[in-house]
C-alpha cells in the first residue's frame, strides 16, 4: 500500500510525504514482540472508539466526542515507545492517547457516559480524561492550552533530575496558535525533556490546514525557526511512528533537548459526532480508508511470519475486553449531586483561599 498523498492530488496536500515504499519497515529494526503490542492497542482503540460512537447514537455518552478512528498509530507507536512515568498531554481527542498509557477501558468509558464509576467520576467527560496513575496528565479543549502546561511539567522533571520525558499531542490548527510558538521557543531555550508532536489529519475543524498555513508541513517547516530538526513522519505507519518517538524520547531522557515531529495521518469520520465531513474532496476519504493503519499493520505482521490465528486472537481478545467494558460502564451509577463540589481544589474541597 502506498501513502494516499504519494498517489492523488489534492492541491496544497499533494507530496507531504514522499512516497511510501511498503516493505522499508519489513526488517529487525522493529522487534516482533513491541509490534504485536502495538497491533494490540491499535486494535483496542479503534473497537473503543467504534463502541463509543455506537454509545453516543444511542444517547448514553454525555456531551460531544471526539474520535481519532483512523488515528490509531500514533497513540500506539508513542505509546509502547514511552516509560512509565512519562508523561503525557492530549487534546479533546484523547481517548486513544489515554488508552494508550494502560488505562483500562471501563473507567475510560464510563467517564464517557458520566457515569460514578467514570475516570474522574463522570465530571470530566469525553473531553478532559486525566489519570495522575497512568502519567496522563489530561486532556485539553481549548487549543494549544496544554502546550505550555505541557512545558511545565517538562521544566519540573528536569529541575527534579527525575528522567521523565512529556510527550505533548496536538492538531494541525495549533500550528497556527501562539502558543504553540510560545512553547517551541521556550522548551528549546531551556532544551526541556519534552517531545511535541503534531497529528496533521490534513483538517481544522472544517477547513484544510493547507488553505490557511504559509507552508506545507504545518509543523515540520516550522522547526528550524526554533533550531530543531524539520521531521515528517508516515503517521499512519506506527513502524514509522514508534521508531521516531525511541528516537526523540532518548534524546529527551539524555538531555538533548525537545523535538517536534509532526505525523501525516487522517480521521476517518467529522471533527465530531456533529460534523458529517462534506466539506472533503471526492475520492480523499476512500483512499486514506484504502491506507487504514491497522490494515498495512496486519498485513506487515503476516508478511513477517505471524500467522493469521494470532492476529485474530488479538481481534478476539480486544473486542471481549469491549464487551466487558460497556457492561460495566453502563452499570455504574450516575453520580451523587453532593460531588458536585469536590475535588475542585487540590485538597479535595470546593472552598476558595487566599
Amino acid at each position: 500500500m502506498r501513502h494516499p498523498l504519494a498517489e492523488h492530488d489534492y492541491g496544497a496536500h499533494q507530496a507531504v510525504l514522499p512516497p511510501d515504499d511498503p516493505t522499508r519497515h519489513d526488517r529487525d529494526a522493529v522487534p516482533l514482540p513491541v509490534r504485536l503490542d502495538i497491533y494490540r492497542k491499535m486494535q483496542q482503540m479503534r473497537l473503543f472508539e467504534k463502541r463509543a460512537y455506537d454509545l453516543f447514537m444511542r444517547q448514553l455518552v454525555k456531551g460531544t466526542s471526539h474520535l481519532s478512528l483512523g488515528m490509531e498509530a500514533v497513540a500506539a507507536g508513542f505509546g509502547v515507545a514511552m516509560r512509565p512515568g512519562d508523561l503525557t498531554f492530549a487534546t479533546y481527542r484523547g481517548h486513544a492517547h489515554t488508552l494508550a498509557r494502560g488505562v483500562p477501558m471501563t473507567p475510560v468509558l464510563a467517564e464517557l457516559l458520566g457515569r460514578a464509576n467514570g475516570l474522574m467520576g463522570g465530571k470530566g467527560g469525553s473531553m478532559h480524561l486525566t489519570s495522575v496513575e497512568h502519567g496522563v496528565l489530561g486532556s485539553y479543549a481549548i487549543i494549544g492550552a496544554h502546550l505550555t502546561i505541557a512545558n511545565g511539567a517538562a521544566w519540573s522533571a528536569q529541575y527534579r533530575e527525575s528522567g521523565q520525558v512529556t510527550v505533548c499531542f496536538f492538531g494541525d490548527g495549533t500550528t497556527n496558535i501562539g502558543a504553540f510558538h510560545e512553547a517551541l521557543n521556550f522548551a528549546a531555550v531551556f532544551r526541556l525533556p519534552i517531545v511535541f508532536v503534531c497529528e496533521n489529519n490534513l483538517y481544522m475543524e472544517y477547513t484544510a490546514i493547507a488553505d490557511i498555513t504559509a507552508v506545507p508541513r504545518p509543523a515540520a517547516d516550522r522547526a528550524p525557526a526554533y533550531g530543531l530538526d524539520p521531521i515528517a513522519i508516515d503517521g499512519n505507519d506506527a513502524d514509522a511512528v514508534y521508531l521516531a518517538a525511541t528516537t526523540a524520547i532518548q534524546r529527551a531522557r539524555a538531555g538533548g533537548g525537545p523535538s517536534l515531529i509532526e505525523a501525516v495521518t487522517y480521521r476517518h469520520g467529522g471533527h465530531s459526532r456533529a460534523d458529517p465531513g462534506k466539506y472533503r474532496p471526492a475520492g480523499e476519504i476512500e483512499a486514506w480508508l484504502n491506507y487504514d493503519p491497522i490494515t498495512v499493520y496486519r498485513g506487515r505482521l503476516q508478511r513477517l511470519g505471524v500467522d493469521h490465528a494470532s492476529v485474530d486472537q488479538i481481534d478476539e481478545e480486544a473486542a471481549a475486553e469491549v464487551e466487558r467494558a460497556t457492561e460495566e460502564a453502563i452499570a455504574g451509577d450516575l453520580p451523587s449531586p453532593a460531588v458536585a463540589t469536590t475535588e475542585l481544589w487540590a485538597d479535595g474541597g470546593s472552598s476558595w483561599r487566599n
